[in-house]
């Protein structure tokens, strides 16, 4: 009696209104339904939709489609366009705009057309109606990104192409419908484009000048984790909202966010990764099991109407996305692998195809003798388009998980981080500036190279009980903020009597080859580096960094290095040059050079086909008894990196003596890098001392002579 009143009470009649059963079964879903799959190697993505279907209205009807799945559905379709523009590689964007204009116009133009075909001699609609129902083949759902993000390949030119083209397509699909939506009402006149133009033009102007400004001056004042993730979503609904306001679809204004907060947010901070966490995790398999909810099997044996809308509509979309795919590869020398991901991407419909498919279908343009109105697309079209989201979606999982995998393998095998022999040291003194030295020092290798990075504290003997404490606790904090990225560090505690020997020791013992240090807290013009860093300096010739954050790293706008006449003869140039650009491109920053115009040439030269900055600029400079120019050319929010030399070696000027002066008094204000390049132990004897020199310079001339004969 108590179990039927209790049964009664919780109220189990379908569809489930209970939201606590609900989301309980929402969440079982999105545990269990990728695990049973992937064991038939079906990819999760697939297993989310087919048991939406199962669970929605049109299958066992446990859930009803209500507003709840349509929020947590319509939040999860702008997180996957957001992630995109999060994700995508800037500088790989910039470079191939042109690329993704020609296949945005492809892989739309070339839908539109066989669709408008298909559609008036195939299916016998109207022109107009062929227009929209092609215009829903040419738009594509990005619903197999989050495949490619776990693989890590999200910054292959494939995938950046493809979401590039993503936005083109969805822009003109929705003027196409706009255009159509305003034809059938008398509304698409001069003024209807006016105000379309006007206000898209102010929403892109709000988006892409006035965000830049509020997001820098919130994440310079609030570095609180849970802020920070809080406001990225309230920014990127916020600029979903302005592109409805202006007429277009909010996915635009997602994407356009995620464009925007790409320099904010570094690949490998852990405000990415919780950014992917719960994306992830519950956004985005709500979107698909909602998309699951929408297919309606039933509509296969409901007559011969459906079934050939539906053959018709699968055919023409599925077969033109794999010929625009195939062009591109071919036009650009892509590989076959990538020519398969574009295709993977960019053949699943969803979103975009199904709000065009019900614009048209809610469109009445007459009524039958029965009274009956007619549709400017029938229910005919309804189920069959129902039909390509489950079958294309299926098509793309597929093929994005195939051709992901075989990406990240390759990728994987041409560079393995086990034979580079680098390992990264950060010497960690400060309990303030523990989480900038790790996300710094996590920076300075290639991405998910898997190059060691180990944080190192020293405990001076006449200090060694609050030291050791104070030690612990900041490797403890170290290894959190490390995790946070789903990187790890290795804690190094070491006693010893001078922190200096402390640092040489371990980067003899450990084969350190990048130290990162931080500038002691009251440096001044004479004592600068301070003890430790300076002796450091002096016995070591491996590559040493001496940060200064005055910000923090995903506030910064620039990067700005001045390079010392000569730089390109030393043994370590290759080096810090490729370490740079690294660092830049992490942070997502534009990186400008100053130096002389020999080296200039050949930092252009070697930059050239390697992972450079989203935006590089070079300009010239010669007089280094000029250096206070920068405290005009450098700007609050710049990273100013010095590469400095130690004394005797090539790139050594008499200028650089000044420098401690120069920073202490005219540059406190800015976040500064000094970097020390790798470079051979100078023997005491004036003619050893000139000799390696000499070798070393000569060396380094000829290769440069033959690099710039071949460049001729």
């Amino acid at each position: 009696m108590l179990l039927t009143l209790l049964l009664n009470a919780l109220d189990f009649s379908l569809p489930l209104k209970n939201p606590v059963i609900i989301f309980s079964l929402v969440l079982f879903i999105i545990l269990f339904a990728p695990i049973l799959l992937q064991r038939i190697k079906v990819p999760h993505i697939i297993g989310l939709i087919l048991a939406g279907t199962l669970v929605g209205p049109y299958g066992l009807n446990l859930l009803q489609r209500d507003s709840s799945i349509v929020l947590f559905g319509t939040v999860g379709l702008l997180y996957i366009m957001f992630q995109a523009g999060l994700e995508i590689d800037l500088s790989e964007f910039k470079k191939n705009r042109n690329k993704i204009l020609v296949f945005g116009l492809t892989t739309f133009v070339l839908p539109l057309t066989f669709g408008v075909l298909a559609s008036h001699y195939l299916l016998g609609y109207t022109v107009m109606a062929s227009v929209l129902l092609a215009s829903m083949f040419s738009t594509h759902t990005l619903v197999s990104y989050p495949i490619a993000s776990r693989y890590g390949v999200t910054r292959n030119r494939a995938v950046t192409l493809t979401i590039g083209g993503t936005m083109i397509t969805d822009i003109l699909a929705l003027i196409i419908l706009a255009a159509i939506s305003g034809m059938t009402k008398g509304t698409a006149d001069a003024s209807f484009w006016l105000r379309l133009g006007g206000s898209s033009l102010v929403f892109v102007c709000l988006v892409f000048f006035g965000f830049p400004v509020i997001i820098r001056w919130f994440f310079k004042r609030f570095t609180d984790s849970i802020s920070q993730y809080i406001f990225v979503l309230a920014m990127v609904f916020l600029a979903a909202f302005l592109a409805e306001a202006a007429g277009v679809e909010a996915i635009i204004g997602a994407f356009f966010a995620g464009l925007v907060l790409n320099q904010f947010v570094p690949h490998s901070s852990p405000l990415m990764n919780r950014i992917d966490f719960v994306g992830n995790a519950l956004f985005i398999p709500f979107f698909l099991i909602g998309v699951g909810m929408l297919v309606d099997v039933s509509v296969l044996v409901k007559g011969t109407g459906a079934l050939k809308v539906a053959g018709v509509i699968v055919f023409v979309a599925i077969v033109t996305k794999y010929i625009a795919a195939k062009i591109t590869q071919k036009a650009f020398r892509l590989t076959p692998t990538e020519g398969d991901l574009i295709f993977g991407l960019s053949s699943s419909h969803a979103a975009a195809t199904l709000a065009i498919i019900l614009v048209g279908y809610n469109i009445i343009v007459g009524e039958t003798p029965n009274g009956d109105p007619i549709r400017l697309l029938d229910e005919d079209v309804l189920n069959g388009t129902i039909i390509l989201i489950l079958v294309s979606c299926a098509i793309s999982s597929f093929q994005v998980e195939k051709s992901a995998r075989t990406l990240a393998l390759a990728e994987e095998t041409a560079a393995d981080p086990a034979e580079t022999g680098e390992k990264i040291l950060v010497s960690l003194a400060y309990p303030e500036m523990v989480d900038d030295m790790v996300e710094f020092g996590l920076l300075l290798r290639p991405r998910k190279s898997g190059v060691p990075v180990y944080a190192l504290h020293i405990v001076s003997d006449d200090e060694e009980g609050a030291q050791e404490t104070a030690g612990r606790k900041m490797m403890e904090q170290a290894q959190r903020h490390a995790a946070a990225t789903e990187n790890t560090v290795l804690p190094l505690i070491r006693y010893d009597a001078s922190r200096s020997n402390g640092i040489i020791y371990s980067i003899k013992e450990q084969k350190i080859t990048s130290v990162l240090l931080g500038l002691h807290r009251s440096f001044t013009a004479q004592d600068f580096l301070g003890p430790v860093a300076g002796k450091v300096l002096d016995n070591t010739t491996e590559e040493l960094f001496v940060y200064q954050p005055r910000q923090p790293l995903n506030t910064l706008a620039r990067l700005v290095a001045v390079v010392p006449p000569h730089a390109e003869l030393e043994l370590g140039f290759g080096h810090w040059l490729g370490t740079v650009s690294t660092l830049a491109k992490g942070a997502g920053l534009p990186l400008v050079w100053y130096a002389m115009p020999a080296t200039l040439a050949i930092i252009r030269e070697q930059s050239v086909g390697s992972a450079a900055a989203p935006n590089v600029q070079y300009h010239p400079f010669e007089d280094w008894d000029d250096f206070l120019i920068f405290s005009k050319e450098i700007l609050p929010n710049d990273l100013f990196l010095i590469v400095s030399s130690r004394p005797g070696h090539a790139s050594y000027v008499r200028q650089l003596a000044r420098l401690p002066y120069h920073l202490a008094r005219y540059f406190t204000a800015n976040s500064f890098l000094l970097l020390f390049p790798h470079q051979l132990p100078l023997p005491l004897s004036a003619p050893e001392l000139a000799a390696p020199v000499a070798e070393e310079v000569s060396g380094v001339k000829g290769y440069l002579k033959g690099l710039l004969s071949k460049r001729k």
